[in-house]
């Protein structure tokens, strides 16, 4: 943890995994470990895999009777960071993280008394699980949507793990962490942690 801040953090992985719990989950793995790299500097909170929950689609904050959403953008709401992790796949985010940012749309027109998005000052991180190259692009794709709405990235705001192409490896059946992988999370914590830090103690200007 920071030395000189001990101020603490609030965080939430939003797991968007195609496959429903108990299955397992490589990008839920990576949620899992990125939460863990964050707890070592402050950070608590929880990880939500969608697939769980009816998230309907739609760009409103609420979809109406079922809808799981609102809840999860109240615990969102309740954070200072925000994890989004994903599978790739065709070279794409999954269609549940493409969800999440359309549901996360909404957030343009949602503002405080001084103008602002309520997601101003919240910091956003990603992970990205998959068997061929495309974590950059993804990544990419992640960012854009994720700043659109409000949120601010720290340098390194991505870890992630590509197996070979054409090849079946996935990453929770590794027998260990990648070291790459694994430094590249904890600096992804490190940073993170520390931006949402200095925002929450000197939030974005009026607009």
């Amino acid at each position: 943890m920071d030395p000189n801040n001990h101020t603490p953090l609030r965080g939430v992985a939003l797991v968007c995994t195609l496959s429903p719990s108990p299955a397992r989950s490589s990008s839920q793995l990576l949620a899992e470990q990125t939460m863990a790299a964050l707890a070592e500097h402050g950070v608590t909170g929880k990880t939500i895999r969608i697939a769980d929950h009816d998230v309907k689609p739609g760009v409103k904050t609420n979809m109406g009777y079922g809808d799981a959403w609102p809840e999860i953008r109240d615990t969102i709401l309740g954070c200072d960071i925000l994890v989004l992790s994903t599978p790739i796949w065709l070279g794409h985010p999954s269609s549940i993280a493409q969800r999440v940012l359309e549901r996360l749309d909404a957030e343009i027109s949602e503002t405080d008394d001084e103008g602002r998005m309520l997601t101003y000052g919240k910091v956003a991180a990603v992970c990205v699980v998959g068997n061929e190259d495309g974590a950059h692009k993804v990544s990419a794709d992640l960012f854009q949507g994720l700043n659109d709405v409000g949120f601010t990235l720290a340098p390194n705001a991505v870890t992630y793990w590509v197996g070979e192409a054409m090849q079946a490896a996935d990453y929770q059946d590794l027998d260990k962490t990648p070291a790459k992988t694994a430094a590249t999370t904890a600096t992804l914590a490190a940073n993170t942690a520390h931006l949402a830090r200095r925002l929450k103690a000197a939030p974005y200007p009026a607009s």
